[in-house]
């Protein structure tokens, strides 16, 4: 329960930041171009944190991809080629 809390927070915050990072440059346009960057910041930073924090986000750890070790070679046919 307690890690749900954190994850939750920890997205409305990259949320918080882009809404106020995006407010800011479009304010100093005029005040539509701020809402409308606010509300475009918002967005973009609860999705940069459902990517970070999501299990198959961006930065997840890939693991095993079930792949073989052999796809990776031991360089030996390499030099043999040149």
């Amino acid at each position: 329960m307690g890690s749900r809390i954190r994850t939750a927070l920890s997205r409305a915050k990259y949320a918080a930041v882009g809404a106020a990072v995006g407010a800011a440059v479009g304010g100093l346009w005029s005040r539509n171009a701020a809402s409308t960057g606010g509300a475009l910041g918002g967005l973009a930073g609860a999705t940069l944190a459902e990517l970070k924090s999501g299990a198959g986000g961006l930065f997840a750890d890939d693991g095993d991809d079930g792949g073989d070790a052999d796809d990776l070679g031991d360089g030996a046919e390499v030099d043999a080629a040149a």
